[in-house]
């Protein structure tokens, strides 16, 4: 079993290469992206930064309503998780929507957004592909 974890791990790279070609073959794509190549979205990363030209002091001042709001958002299953970006601009979520509107529907409800304070990036994610490849030809 400890050996199974790298081994994993080495084949990541082979397994998104091989599914990168089988889903082109197919020729099914979107964007220019294999079909087989795009995950389920069962997520959406929201990374959020304030807006050039805002002040500190106006984003604290609706700071409290944002904690509340988030806080509320987090209880009700709509955020799975927040975090602190590492360099300070800012903070990142994990949202739980199917799709970057739903998620975009979700955030514009918090203090910050309704005050136009915030850029946002959505990110759609989804189960890492390259994994079912490893557990085989038309496994579910």
């Amino acid at each position: 079993m400890n050996l199974m974890i790298p081994f994993l791990a080495a084949m990541l790279p082979v397994a998104s290469v091989a599914q990168s070609q089988s889903g082109s073959q197919s020729g099914a794509s979107q964007g220019g992206v294999p079909a087989a190549a795009i995950p389920k979205t069962t997520g959406v990363m929201v990374i959020q930064t304030v807006k050039q030209g805002v002040t500190a002091s106006q984003v604290m001042a609706i700071i409290p309503d944002e904690i509340r709001a988030t806080v509320k958002l987090y209880l009700d299953g709509k955020i799975r998780e927040w975090y602190s970006r590492g360099d300070g601009k800012g903070v990142v979520f994990l949202v739980d929507a199917k799709t970057e509107d739903e998620a975009r529907a979700i955030m514009d409800t918090l203090p910050l957004a309704k005050e136009q304070l915030m850029d946002d990036q959505y990110i759609p994610v989804g189960p890492l592909m390259p994994m079912r490849a490893l557990i085989g030809a038309g496994a579910q």
